[in-house]
């Protein structure tokens, strides 16, 4: 690629302001265009700042210079142009999307206003907008309901508490956090929160919003029980943001589908982050997103052995304060028939280990509290090595930092 080759990047988060840096390391010139009025932030820590560990100073990115505040309206791929919504055109040779993902908003009736808008009270979780609306209503004794009990929602349930509200956290599945974690270590999980305070709501759907006067008064379920709210938080989840690549025609599978070199499927365009499908992984994590940004750096700066072959990556879950509490999660956690698994757990300390093994290769492993091993796991688990099978080894990973 020549040094005056224009690359313009759409998206200000993790993944985009990785590339940019990256980029503008290696000499190659980046236009980065961000809608949020803020400085670019690591959204991983926003659950911080709501509960008021951080300001937002200190979860903020060091942005690039050429970063342009506009929203995107559209892509001209003819004419390969970026539209922005103040009518103004900025040109490009390499367009990379890094939009992102959304807030999964539940279809709850008395969700919106008649004008298809939040009611006050009722908080999506996602944004740093999100946050300091949420900041601003909270206060000692305030009756907040979460809507979601996986990361997203544990984290804010936690965050809530710590600033004192009465929170209750309605999860429709019957643990909390399913996707990443075992039965044991989810009860781990719901016992922290409840010793934080937090009334956990499990196998339990949320059938309605009830307003008064445009503002939230209670929720309720689908078995007719009511919890007063005064404010709601959804933590459902979230979806690819892949709504200008549709537009642009671009092929939208789960999110936006690219190959090895993280191109989409126009040569001129790339795609990483959570609006990226590589190998039908959408990922919706940090470490994907910053490995896809540093392969596409290489790549857009002449390195022509660069590729992207995927990302085995772990949840790890850092809820520092007096009540800390810590987890990790990777690979397969469930067990199937054949498998071995050794587990330790100390109910007094709180903390619990597990790994499974599937033909003497280590596939995945949880850890909840002391995570002084989860580093040798992981590199166990990444390597795909064959263990011994003696099996002394992987019991000295488990057990190497003093642990039970």
């Amino acid at each position: 690629m020549t040094s005056n080759t224009r690359v313009v990047v759409i998206g200000a988060g993790l993944a985009g302001v990785r590339l940019a840096r990256r980029l503008g390391e290696l000499g190659t010139p980046v236009t980065l265009i961000g809608e949020e009025e803020h400085r670019p932030y690591n959204r991983v820590l926003l659950a911080e700042v709501l509960a008021g560990r951080y300001t937002p100073d200190v979860i903020a990115l060091p942005a690039p210079a050429a970063l342009t505040r506009a929203r995107v309206s559209g892509i001209d791929r003819g004419a390969r142009t970026v539209e922005c919504a103040d009518g103004s055109k900025i040109a490009y040779d390499t367009l990379v999307l890094a939009t992102g993902s959304n807030p999964v908003l539940p279809p709850l009736r008395g969700l919106f206003t008649p004008d298809h808008v939040l009611p006050e009270g009722v908080h999506a979780f996602r944004t740093m907008d999100d946050c300091l609306g949420l900041s601003e209503a909270v206060r000692p004794g305030v009756k907040a309901v979460v809507i979601g009990g996986g990361l997203l929602g544990v984290s804010a349930a936690r965050a809530l508490a710590q600033r004192g509200a009465q929170v209750m956290l309605a999860q429709q599945s019957e643990r909390l956090m399913e996707r990443q974690l075992d039965p044991s270590a989810s009860k781990l999980v719901r016992r922290h929160l409840v010793d934080l305070g937090v009334e956990v709501h499990t196998d339990l759907r949320v059938r309605d919003v009830r307003c008064v006067g445009g503002a939230v008064r209670s929720v309720e379920m689908a078995d007719g029980y009511a919890l007063d709210a005064q404010i709601v938080v959804l933590a459902c989840g979230v979806h690819p943001r892949v709504g200008l690549a549709q537009t642009a025609g671009l092929e939208v599978r789960k999110g936006i589908v690219v190959d090895d070199e993280l191109r989409t499927s126009d040569p001129h365009i790339h795609a990483i982050g959570d609006c990226a499908q590589h190998d039908g992984n959408v990922y919706g994590l940090a470490t994907p997103a910053l490995e896809q940004a540093d392969a596409l750096a290489e790549l857009l700066a002449g390195r022509a052995n660069a590729r992207y072959t995927g990302t085995r990556s772990l949840t790890r879950l850092t809820l520092p304060g007096q009540t800390a509490f810590d987890l990790a999660a990777f690979g397969e956690t469930e067990v199937l028939p054949g498998d071995d698994v050794v587990q330790l757990t100390d109910a007094t300390r709180g903390t619990y280990r597990k790994v499974v093994v599937r033909d003497d290769r280590l596939v995945g492993g949880v850890l909840v509290g002391e995570l002084g091993t989860v580093g040798a796991l992981a590199r166990a688990w990444e390597g795909a090595e064959p263990l011994p099978s003696d099996g002394g080894p992987l019991l000295h990973l488990l057990t190497n930092d003093g642990g039970s």
